[in-house]
């Protein structure tokens, strides 16, 4: 017959950190394992984890900051490889890769540090190339529509307004069947770049 737990004691198959005389410091040693088991993580992303598991704020950081010394945790290793990673396989620009990783804890000079490693130049090519990927889905809309569209689609991955305004600018410029009027409305378009670009400095 299956055997019932008593009143005060672990169900069976529990986890570990279930069990009242388990020691706190192996508990969260073996989640941290079992979350960089998965992939590397921040320290404030596995700060997170131990305190869903209700392990102590002070055994977290004792056992973080080891997990430090060995170099299993490593923040600032974490976000230049995710700054590569992620500008290179969705085009995201500064602005997003920042707040991305703020939202996993790292802090603001871990972040600066990491984002000084995407060129300015890299930068500008990403969004030019991103923009001549969409700019023939949008020919059947007029240019301002077009202008719109591709804007947005820069925005939302974190390229300033005013970066983004020029390279679809210029883009939407070299296209050889844009009438008078288009061509009117992009020359429109420097006054704000001009704007954009002073309220960026």
């Amino acid at each position: 017959s299956r055997t019932r737990p008593s009143a005060d004691g672990p169900t069976p198959g529990s986890s570990a950190d279930d069990v009242p005389d388990a020691d706190p410091v192996d508990v969260a040693r073996s989640i941290c394992l079992s979350q960089l088991a998965m992939g590397p993580r921040t320290r404030g992303q596995l700060v997170t984890v131990l305190r869903r598991r209700g392990i102590d704020d002070d055994v977290a950081a004792q056992v973080l900051d080891r997990f430090e010394e060995i170099a299993l945790v490593d923040d600032a290793a974490f976000s230049e490889n995710y700054v590569a990673r992620r500008h290179a396989s969705s085009g995201l620009a500064r602005r997003a890769l920042g707040h991305e990783l703020r939202s996993k804890g790292v802090s603001d000079a871990v972040v600066a540090e990491a984002l000084e490693s995407l060129a300015p130049e890299d930068e500008l090519a990403t969004a030019q190339a991103l923009v001549a990927k969409k700019l023939g889905s949008t020919r059947r809309l007029d240019v301002e529509a077009r202008t719109r569209r591709l804007v947005g689609m820069l925005a939302r991955k974190g390229y300033p307004g005013g970066l983004a305004m020029r390279v679809v600018r210029e883009a939407l410029a070299a296209e050889k069947q844009l009438d008078d009027l288009e061509r009117a409305f992009l020359d429109s378009l420097d006054g704000e770049l001009s704007d954009a670009a002073r309220e960026e400095e």
